[in-house]
């Protein structure tokens, strides 16, 4: 830090030349992420300073984030579910499991995990000792339910299943988990960060919320496919115990205990939140899906058209693309500005998610430029 201090405009200069350094939106199919929507945006300035760590002083923050879990809740089937606006996914996991392993009173524990489950239960292998053991998965990629069974013993706290896996957005069959979960008396906690935002609004009868006996706690992000701003996730519990579990005594605040992760927190998320669901709404919600469907059947008939195929048929706006070399491809893709990412072994593909930031007419100059790569 120097002596003295720059001009407004020579810092907003600064700023503005370094903030072009990062990637475009236009060219992402990589991300989970998206431009948040306007009133989002601007819900996020009028709270911008205030603290959900210290509800006392900022009931009306306290107020929009208990409102938005309410919604939240309601979208899940649970309308009196219990939960915070976390961080995100990988928050909400870490504290979905810590407080399955603090209301079963293992030590030492394990728990159970599909294959495809994101790499925040690495993370919470690590932060909370516990073993995870992965399960391994079915021909169409869910989680095989006899591997988890077989994986299952006195020591498991939790299992888990994914609404939405990161790589290929494919569901665990969460009634058979639940089941498994409810007969042995084990937490169940769904990762639902990406499919969270879309399931409620897709066509088919889905059960893998709470509508669904033996879901114990479900995490889903707002700031993926609910439009919000960055950091806004979401972790909702059945049961009032299961977030009591999280509770530390914080003896100099306005109230006495808290449960999230992190103390310090901007009501800014939550204000985002709140705004974005009472503007869309559930009409507004399941347009939105339309659109990324739409997207994502284009995609997949146009990849055809020069002979590409998904890995899996979609179930939402994922799409894995079955590529020969697909390391080299998305690195020669990023040499033409486009970001993809690729699937872990053994299904090595070209992971493309269509996000609302997405067009038609990228999807197509995509196209081109991937047809030349593979073909020239």
């Amino acid at each position: 830090m120097k002596e003295k201090g720059l001009s407004e405009d020579e810092v907003l200069h600064l700023l503005a030349d370094v903030r072009s350094k990062d990637y475009s939106y236009d060219r992402f199919f990589s991300t989970m992420c998206t431009r948040p929507h306007i009133i989002a945006v601007k819900a996020h300035e009028m709270f911008l300073e205030t603290n959900l760590g210290d509800p006392g002083l900022f009931s009306g923050a306290s107020e929009l984030e208990q409102t938005s879990i309410q919604m939240m809740g309601e979208l899940l089937h649970c309308p009196n579910a219990y939960g915070y606006i976390s961080t995100g996914g990988t928050e909400s996991n870490i504290q979905g499991i810590r407080a399955a392993r603090n209301t079963s009173n293992i030590r030492n524990g394990n728990i159970v995990v599909p294959k495809s489950a994101h790499f925040s239960f690495d993370k919470i292998a690590d932060m909370l000792c516990l073993e995870v053991r992965q399960a391994e998965l079915d021909n169409d990629l869910k989680v095989d339910l006899a591997s988890v069974e077989s994986l299952i013993d006195q020591k498991t706290v939790a299992l888990v299943g994914i609404a939405g896996t990161t790589e290929f957005g494919q569901v665990d069959p969460i009634e058979d988990l639940a089941k498994v979960a409810s007969e042995k008396d084990i937490h169940l906690h769904v990762d639902g960060a990406f499919g969270g935002f879309v399931l409620p609004f897709l066509e088919g009868d889905w059960k893998w919320d709470f509508l669904v006996p033996g879901v114990s706690s479900i995490t889903i992000d707002p700031h993926k496919m609910g439009l919000s701003t960055i950091p806004a996730g979401g972790l909702l519990f059945r049961e009032a115990k299961k977030l009591a579990a999280l509770e530390t005594e914080t003896h100099y605040l306005t109230k006495s205990k808290q449960v999230s992760l992190t103390g310090t927190r901007s009501g800014a998320a939550a204000a985002a939140t709140y705004a974005i669901m009472i503007l869309l709404g559930r009409e507004g919600f399941r347009n939105l899906v339309k659109h990324c469907m739409d997207l994502t059947g284009y995609l997949v008939k146009s990849a055809s058209e020069i002979d590409l195929h998904p890995v899996i048929q979609p179930v939402m706006n994922v799409v894995a693309l079955k590529v020969a070399s697909p390391i080299r491809v998305k690195e020669e893709l990023a040499k033409r500005n486009w970001h993809v990412s690729t699937t872990r072994e053994p299904q090595r593909a070209l992971r493309l998610i269509l996000m609302p930031h997405v067009t038609f007419k990228s999807i197509d100059l995509f196209l081109d430029d991937l047809e030349a790569i593979l073909y020239s």
